[in-house]
């Protein structure tokens, strides 16, 4: 089964990260967050923003991006508004890993010049500094599973009243 993974380094908003593991327990992504955080796990904003799902959530914790690599492998793409190829011109294989940086920086300079070719941009105006950084992992994370056909995901819903 293929398994899609997010990294956010040193995320340091409660209400994103929550966010972001909902969007994650919600499609089967496994989150991997890089420390520090600007947070504690058991803040409060952090647990109403995954609400009831955290249960569902693959999650792993590493104390650095040394530590991270160290112990994972496989094909990374990183997100940031630096980039010069858009989000959706990448093929994404299967167990890929998505970085996400954090809200005030994103990701650290010398690892997006260290993998240019990894770099993508979601595409917005010139004048917009950035994307929200739970709405950006949503985005990701939905481009990903769309050219995987989303497995393993329920595809249709049902209306249970019928009475308009």
């Amino acid at each position: 089964m293929a398994k899609l993974n997010i990294v956010l380094v040193e995320p340091e908003i409660p209400q994103n990260t929550g966010n972001i593991a909902r969007t994650c327990a919600a499609t089967g992504a496994a989150l991997h967050i890089v420390r520090p955080m600007g947070f504690s796990v058991d803040d409060k904003y952090l647990k109403r923003a995954g609400l009831d799902y955290w249960h569902l959530l693959d999650l792993t914790y590493y104390d650095s991006l040394d530590d991270f690599f160290s112990s994972v492998k496989g094909e990374f793409f990183y997100f940031t508004t630096k980039a010069l190829q858009k989000h959706t011109d990448v093929k994404y294989p299967e167990n890929c890993y998505l970085f996400f940086g954090k809200e005030t920086k994103g990701l650290p300079e010398k690892l997006l010049k260290e993998n240019r070719d990894r770099c993508v941009r979601i595409p917005m105006i010139d004048e917009a500094r950035s994307l929200n950084l739970s709405n950006s992992a949503a985005i990701g994370v939905y481009e990903v599973l769309r050219q995987w056909d989303y497995p393993q995901l329920l595809c249709k819903g049902e209306l249970h009243d019928l009475k308009w």
